[in-house]
């Protein structure tokens, strides 16, 4: 297991050191699968499919095949990441119209596993992140290992405390959400 890669992971929000752990460990190597679909059906994320003959396909509730705990944490992961601005959630928003909020959540989840192998196996961050928020998971990650806290002191975290930091932050997720509106839209 590597450490970049969790912290590579915890650039997606709605993603903490947890989830991205769990991801991780239940993967391991990310390289072996040949798609991000093969990647989701080791999760169980794909939808199951039963078609006999000339008659179209019929797709029904996801498998559930695999590792039903790293299923959960893309899940949980999902739940967060559609409550902040972003393309995930404006993604969440266009299914949701279309089929409700369960699937949507599922299909959100689906999307992150595949975002997860396309940047582990590229070895990018996520595009949209938000670098103070990135910098305040790491550190609270630190003190619940133990490091010592540095009161009064600035920290890389620190710029997560000003609202001005996080206002731009917000502001540019917003601008992705509605870029990827005008996107589908067109």
């Amino acid at each position: 297991m590597d450490s970049s890669d969790v912290k590579r992971l915890m650039t997606i929000p709605g993603v903490d050191a947890t989830v991205a752990l769990s991801i991780v460990a239940a993967v391991g190597d990310f390289s072996r699968f040949s798609s991000p679909n093969r990647l989701v059906s080791y999760l169980g994320l794909n939808p199951r499919v039963r078609q006999s003959g000339g008659q179209p396909a019929s797709h029904g509730r996801i498998t559930k095949q695999g590792r039903a705990h790293a299923r959960g944490m893309l899940v949980e992961a999902a739940w967060v990441a559609v409550k902040t601005p972003g393309p995930l959630r404006a993604f969440f928003e266009r299914i949701r119209a279309r089929r409700g909020m369960q699937i949507a959540v599922l299909a959100t989840a689906r999307k992150l596993a595949c975002l997860c192998w396309h940047m582990i196996t590229s070895e990018q961050d996520y595009a949209h992140r938000r670098p103070s928020l990135t910098a305040q998971k790491l550190r609270a990650l630190e003190l619940r290992a133990g490091m010592p806290s540095h009161r009064g002191q600035k920290g890389k975290a620190a710029a997560y405390s000003l609202k001005d930091v996080r206002a731009q932050e917000r502001a540019l997720a917003e601008q992705a959400e509605h870029a990827y509106q005008r996107l589908v839209a067109d």
